[in-house]
């Protein structure tokens, strides 16, 4: 046989195992290996291009007559909260006291005003994260949309401007007033004032964003 037909035959044989996947393709190239390359994965690499460990796998597999389970789940590219479960513990423990549901309950979706840089800060200073074990803050902000959260501003709490007992406080006044109409004696003295009434907690206990 001479180069040419032998370059041809090695083009099908590397040509065949694109049609086999899993443990049909590593039983495929461990018997390559051992017919053709003298049982050797090395050789088996540098002849056809295959990767050494699939053979030495391959003939595991085929001289102890089993089938090693592929885990195709830890493959690919995985989002960083669920490489590490205790970052998205620690995102949360910052971002929901600071959330808002949606004002008008179409969505389950809550609203933060922290921001993707306030966030990665805290993290930092309070939880003891280093700068290069986090991802950047465009990176943090798409965590934060995954995890159900939106960055907005929270509209603080609106001040009560009328409590149930109004009409009855202004309907005694009235009472006494009229009581001392006539009252020569009696000094009515009018003043304009503001009545201090709780508004309700703020998104940032309490504290002005300035």
């Amino acid at each position: 046989m001479d180069r040419g037909q032998e370059q041809v035959y090695e083009q099908l044989i590397i040509s065949a195992v694109t049609h086999l996947k899993s443990h049909e393709r590593r039983l495929y190239i461990a018997e390559i290996t051992e017919a053709l390359c003298a049982g050797s994965p090395r050789q088996l690499e540098t002849r056809f291009g295959w990767s050494r460990h699939t053979a030495e796998k391959g003939i595991h597999e085929l001289t102890q007559g089993i089938q090693c389970l592929d885990n195709y789940s830890a493959r690919g590219c995985h989002r960083m909260e669920e490489l590490n479960p205790q970052l998205a513990v620690d995102i949360r423990s910052f971002v929901e006291p600071s959330t808002q549901a949606d004002p008008e309950l179409k969505t389950t979706r809550t609203y933060t005003n922290l921001s993707a840089a306030e966030l990665r800060h805290a993290l930092i200073e309070e939880k003891g994260y280093l700068d290069k074990e986090l991802p950047a803050e465009r990176t943090l902000r798409n965590i934060l949309n995954r995890m159900g959260y939106r960055l907005k501003r929270i509209q603080k709490g609106k001040p009560l401007k009328k409590i149930e007992e109004t009409d009855a406080i202004f309907e005694n006044i009235k009472k006494v007033k009229a009581s001392y109409s006539d009252s020569k004696d009696t000094l009515q003295i009018s003043g304009d004032t503001k009545a201090k009434v709780a508004i309700g907690e703020y998104s940032r206990g309490g504290k002005n964003a300035d």
